[in-house]
């Protein structure tokens, strides 16, 4: 299968993730500890097939598992979002990842500055949130949310991006999905009372596998043998796509209950089009 076929299919499975987020009837909480304990499981015989080390040194152990944390937690609020508001409205907060990897990354990693580029259309992407904001004020919440778990996002992005090249895939997925599931488990407590997470019925365990599994396990393997194979500029403009295909799918998927108004729309275009225009700008060096 031609790698930009491949690539389209990963972004198209890790779109669909918000549109199960709403599929599923579980509590969020509940339904990001079975989706990254099912995944943990995928990534260790996954390991264990292509003999990838999994025991690793206690330090590095707990920085994984602690970057596993912190996504389960940007998970866990992103469908918090679509349930508070829409699918569409989580998918639009998304690319505000942007302007906070371009506002923190630089304290993070000293030797890089502030991108003019980057700048200029994270000022564009601000007044598009503020357009959303106005028209879509009954979601304002929701969209808070999926906000913060942007930010949160952005901050394992960073993160990550420091260490990902040290372990192999199966490997680094394994331990940030335990860190991820134990995480989420860990609040359940505080937030439901509960110590379990409530079981699936039959119809949400269907989906729950296909979220493990078929949007989380396979794709992100599909993922890495693409990055061997395409160049990161093409890899990084097809992945802004993501919220695109989330929102057409949404919109066939719940018709009339995900149709937002133009003004929406038009922000959200703003945004996604905001960041499709990165690497173009930056590659010619604007």
């Amino acid at each position: 299968m031609p790698p930009l076929l491949v690539l389209h299919l990963v972004i198209l499975a890790w779109a669909f993730t918000a549109i199960l987020g709403k599929l599923i009837s579980l509590p969020s909480l509940d339904m990001v500890v079975w989706r990254t304990g099912l995944a943990t499981l995928g990534f260790v015989a996954i390991a264990l097939a292509m003999r990838a080390p999994l025991r690793l040194a206690k330090r590095d152990a707990g920085i994984l598992f602690g970057l596993g944390a912190i996504l389960g937690l940007h998970w866990v609020l992103f469908f918090l979002s679509a349930r508070l508001a829409t699918a569409s409205v989580s998918l639009a907060a998304m690319p505000t990842m942007l302007i906070w990897c371009t506002l923190m990354e630089p304290f993070v990693n000293g030797t890089r500055r502030w991108s003019r580029v980057e700048v200029i259309l994270g000022m564009v992407i601000i007044a598009a949130v503020w357009m959303i904001y106005a028209v879509e004020l009954k979601h304002w919440f929701g969209f808070t949310i999926g906000i913060v778990s942007a930010l949160i996002a952005s901050v394992y992005a960073i993160f990550n991006k420091q260490v990902v090249a040290r372990y192999h895939f199966a490997t680094l997925c394994a331990w940030q999905l335990g860190g991820a599931c134990v995480a989420a488990w860990v609040l359940l407590p505080f937030v439901s009372g509960t110590a379990l997470p409530e079981m699936p019925g039959a119809r949400d365990l269907g989906w729950i596998v296909l979220f493990a599994i078929g949007c989380t396990v396979l794709p992100y393997a599909a993922f890495v043998y693409v990055m061997k194979r395409m160049s990161v500029f093409t890899v990084n403009v097809v992945y802004n796509l993501e919220p695109l295909y989330g929102m057409a799918l949404a919109t066939l998927i719940f018709g009339v209950k995900e149709q937002m108004t133009p003004g929406f729309y038009a922000g959200a275009a703003i945004i996604i089009a905001s960041v499709l225009a990165v690497p173009w700008l930056q590659r010619r060096a604007f």
